[in-house]
């Protein structure tokens, strides 16, 4: 067990992280065998919530507490737990529950590690798909296994296939709604998974040559934006630094400058 920060593995930490990851996926995938899913509203309509997404939650926290009983926990549904290990895990038990509750296969579980605050380790499993995303800072960004490297873009932000997200609140998804309508003329094509983990872990993997949306928070992009980093993304914010609550952007290098000056005054 690791409990002091001399004594800190990545891969221990990596390998707990997955184990957790596709346990609570198969917990969603049976969840979504019994029958039509039924969720209430949290701060908004369009801002649900499932028993599955409690119920992940609640088995990836025992897991990880069970082996690393010092480290501190966010989760999206649980709230804040602090440790004393400077190891804090950070946890999206189900990023895309509107997907979910329609049975739309897009949505994932997201698993990050933190030490003293900077994102070491970060895991997101693709249940409908069995894709598990993962990344140890400094090793790389992995899928099933293999690395992952992003393409360079030759040739700008036209042939760039962007991907986007909208927020629960009505009032940012009309904003975000006209900056999408505006962004759509000047890159090859937009897409909308419904969940920020796997359009970080797409650009990882080449299948977006960009993705940004603002409103996100801390448990939605943990672990995709260090998995995208690893592959060689560009990730940060509209200013260029760390991706925020404000703003998560990650693209293909060569691209950045580009994209950021076009959402900066879209």
């Amino acid at each position: 067990m690791v409990s002091s920060h001399s004594a800190f593995d990545s891969g221990e930490l990596t390998e707990l992280a997955v184990t957790a990851a596709r346990e609570a996926g198969q917990i969603l995938l049976r969840g979504a065998e019994e029958g039509p899913v039924r969720a209430s509203a949290k701060s908004s309509r369009t801002d649900l919530v499932t028993v599955f997404d409690r119920r992940s939650e609640d088995h990836i926290v025992g897991l990880l507490t069970a082996h690393r009983p010092d480290d501190g926990v966010l989760g999206e549904e649980g709230g804040e737990r602090p440790g004393t290990s400077g190891v804090r895990w950070v946890i999206d038990p189900l990023d895309g529950t509107a997907n979910y509750v329609a049975r739309y296969p897009a949505f994932v579980v997201s698993v990050a590690a933190e030490l003293d605050g900077v994102g070491v380790v970060g895991v997101v499993h693709d249940p409908s798909r069995q894709e598990t995303f993962s990344a140890e800072r400094g090793r790389g960004a992995r899928l099933n296994g293999r690395a992952l490297h992003v393409p360079h873009a030759a040739d700008g932000l036209a042939e760039v296939l962007l991907s986007t997200g909208f927020s629960s609140d009505l009032a940012v998804r009309a904003r975000q709604a006209a900056l999408a309508a505006r962004i759509a003329c000047r890159v090859r094509d937009v897409r909308s998974s419904g969940s920020a983990a796997l359009d970080l872990c797409w650009v990882a993997g080449g299948r977006l040559g960009a993705y940004y949306e603002s409103d996100t928070r801390h448990w939605d992009r943990a672990a995709g934006a260090l998995i995208a980093s690893e592959a060689g993304a560009w990730v940060g914010d509209l200013d260029g630094g760390p991706a925020s609550d404000r703003m998560v952007i990650a693209c293909t290098p060569g691209v950045e400058q580009g994209l950021r000056t076009l959402l900066g005054h879209a």
